[in-house]
């Protein structure tokens, strides 16, 4: 199967499973390096970079689903997502390169209508492909996502959705839509 046709697979069970909805925040966090077998940081690859990002906007664009998606740590693990996901947010000025914020982060940017880069955010779901560490960028609370498999090309993966705080002690009563 191809890297496009895996992220498409990964993303649609992912959003089904995290019960996303239109105006949700989908983060990602990867390395290409690791996706084509190699270590972190050593062989970022724009072309599969291509294949991930058409792979997850083709299932995110038609459920009107936000990608974030985080540079490397080079660029301290800014996030690449369009304006009018993050209207009020303040912008930071840099253009992700393969080098210095990484292959994804920067096919998004050239891919995006209106990319703006940010120093945070905090989505409703993520999805770490490589274990670059998005944990930084999801909402509180983060809750482990599994999924029937583990890999994307090479890479292992990790997952987690967000739900809100329980808050009131012993006496609340909690909306099980949002557990």
């Amino acid at each position: 199967m191809s890297i496009k046709n895996e992220c498409i697979s990964v993303i649609t069970e992912l959003c089904d499973v995290a019960e996303l909805t239109k105006g949700d925040i989908l983060v990602v966090g990867c390395s290409t390096s690791e996706v084509v077998g190699s270590k972190i940081g050593t062989n970022s690859d724009p072309d599969t970079a291509l294949e991930i990002y058409e792979g997850i906007m083709s299932v995110l664009a038609p459920r009107g689903i936000y990608l974030a998606v985080q540079c490397c740590e080079h660029l301290n693990r800014a996030i690449v997502t369009e304006k009018e996901c993050v209207p009020f947010s303040e912008r930071v000025n840099v253009v992700p390169q393969k080098k210095a914020g990484g292959s994804l982060a920067t096919v998004a940017y050239n891919s995006f209508k209106n990319p703006v880069v940010i120093e945070e955010i905090k989505a409703d779901c993520g999805i770490d492909i490589g274990l670059t560490l998005i944990g930084m960028h999801l909402k509180k609370v983060a809750v482990p996502v599994r999924l029937s498999t583990n890999k994307i090309g090479n890479a292992l993966f990790t997952c987690a959705r967000t739900r809100p705080k329980f808050i009131g002690g012993e006496r609340a009563i909690y909306d099980k839509d949002l557990l």
